[in-house]
């Protein structure tokens, strides 16, 4: 209670200081614009930004910092919908579902659904975080090891099940898992995969895969599109008028999605993100699996569904709140966003530990605040101000939009690793992923091996010689027994979700043809 009360009065500067409020509007501006750039994500934004916090009080500094994470996390939706390229990791699950129903039309909608899921979860997210804050601390800290490496096993196991084909599902996440050991033993510190070649010796960087597997072998994709056909999209969309209404789905819709979903998604997001390590993107995974596991329409995920869409963006933005417990209390970051706020924090002479949410919350509540107002004003900045810019994407001839996406991309890349040579791999991976495309290999398994391999190998490892050797570890551990449980109730019931859903297409199709006939 006394901790509560502490969020309470340190949070009330950034209403009653207005330079608090200015610098929380640039972090949230910023955010947006870096967020729904590809390339440009919101971690690349606070670093840049990071100078900048040096002259700064601290709780101005983590305000800004605040409404660059949930703005940023939120606004990788917009490309994702818009143009088939998600602004960051955690919005590829929106594209599945978000750009088919651009194609169809219903992109203000897909906007408004995705946009009402962020500003719930975000919201639900940061109020747990400023409620529970100590018992989420103390829940964190008995997830060992094992159980850590348990958890990434059932994301892996659950997205690969995900995919039409569970055979190409499965290369593809081992693809992603192989390109992920190139560089350093992150244990050893022996050089893997470089082929003596020095600048491999640092690995392939998670920006250079993103862009190459989704920006770039997307401009290569919509080269050979039909340009008759692209150019009506365009006169579409420039033609078209939206209404503030059309942004809002209707009470049939938000039923159809259901209550359940927005809830549960925002616990799956926050709890997943309480854990050190896993990320939105891991959130946006498990929350969109378990939607479709328990929908009353499974068929309809892949095609331009919003409750899927709905599920995912819940969830990634639920784990800003969660996200920010283990970096405080352990000092471990959630994701790259907070590992550069950890860096803030140190600048400051704060130093992240079991102690700090006791002794010094006064210091770091206004960010707690600040990322409550940031989910709150979601809604109304993005459906009444912004909206119908963000559709405006669509209406860009194709040769200088792709063009500069392309620009842009590359020169992100190289912003974020300064190496001309990840420009190079980033290059090569989209030609890769582009003739893998075509294959009907997705691109959703291969993104998690790379962004979860590496961590399976170390909770894996580490626990293996924790027990030296022995695999029991991980059915002996509660919280591992726990996750491997949760994997095998997912490959048991999954398989048979997606099989009444092709049935059930196979059904409707056969229907179709009859009432032709």
């Amino acid at each position: 209670m006394d901790a509560f009360l502490q969020i309470l009065q340190g949070g009330a500067s950034v209403f009653t200081e207005p330079m608090s409020l200015v610098f929380l509007s640039l972090g949230f501006f910023i955010g947006i614009i870096f967020g729904s750039l590809p390339g440009l994500t919101a971690t690349l934004a606070i670093v840049l930004l990071l100078p900048m916090t040096y002259s700064l009080p601290l709780s101005q500094a983590l305000v800004m910092c605040a409404g660059v994470y949930m703005a940023g996390t939120y606004s990788g939706c917009i490309s994702a919908i818009t143009i088939n390229i998600p602004g960051a990791p955690a919005s590829m699950m929106t594209n599945l579902e978000g750009y088919p129903m651009m194609r169809r039309g219903e992109g203000a909608k897909a906007i408004g659904s995705v946009t009402i899921g962020s500003a719930i979860g975000g919201t639900i997210g940061s109020i747990l975080l400023i409620l529970v804050a100590p018992i989420t601390m103390e829940l964190a800290l008995k997830i060992r090891t094992p159980g850590k490496g348990a958890l990434i096993f059932f994301a892996l196991v659950v997205v690969s099940l995900l995919s039409d084909s569970k055979a190409k599902g499965l290369i593809s996440l081992v693809f992603g898992c192989m390109l992920a050991t190139i560089g350093m033993d992150v244990l050893s510190s022996a050089s893997r995969f470089t082929f003596q070649i020095p600048s491999m010796l640092q690995g392939i960087e998670l920006t250079t895969i993103i862009i190459g597997a989704f920006a770039l072998s997307e401009m290569l994709a919509q080269s050979t599109v039909n340009n008759a056909e692209y150019k009506e999209r365009v006169k579409k969309a420039n033609t078209k008028r939206f209404k503030r209404k059309d942004f809002f789905p209707t009470f049939k819709e938000m039923k159809e999605i259901g209550f359940r979903t927005y809830i549960k998604s925002s616990l799956i997001g926050y709890i997943i993100g309480v854990l050190p390590g896993s990320g939105a993107s891991m959130a946006a995974f498990v929350s969109y699996a378990e939607a479709k596991r328990s929908s009353k329409h499974p068929e309809k995920y892949g095609k331009g569904y919003s409750e899927g869409m709905v599920a995912a963006e819940t969830a990634n933005n639920a784990v800003c709140g969660g996200a920010l417990i283990p970096m405080l209390s352990l000092g471990i970051p959630g994701d790259g966003v907070t590992a550069v706020v950890l860096g803030v924090l140190m600048i400051y002479g704060i130093v992240p530990g079991p102690t700090l949410l006791t002794q010094q919350m006064g210091d770091i509540a206004p960010m707690f605040i600040a990322l409550l107002i940031s989910a709150a004003v979601l809604l109304p900045l993005s459906l009444f101000l912004f909206g119908p810019l963000y559709l405006k994407i669509a209406g860009i001839p194709r040769m200088p939009l792709y063009s500069s996406i392309g620009l842009i991309a590359i020169l992100g890349v190289y912003a974020s690793t300064l190496d001309f040579f990840q420009m190079a791999v980033a290059l090569i991976i989209g030609v890769l992923m582009y003739f893998l495309g075509k294959q009907n290999y997705p691109k959703v398994p291969f993104i998690l091996g790379v962004i979860l391999g590496p961590l399976f190998e170390l909770y894996l490892r580490t626990a293996m010689s924790l027990s030296n050797g022995n695999p029991m570890i991980f059915l002996t551990s509660p919280d591992s027994l726990f996750f491997l449980l949760l994997t095998l109730f997912f490959a048991i019931f999954l398989p048979r979700v997606n099989k009444k859903s092709h049935d059930k297409v196979i059904v409707k199709e056969e229907e179709t043809v009859c009432c032709n006939d």
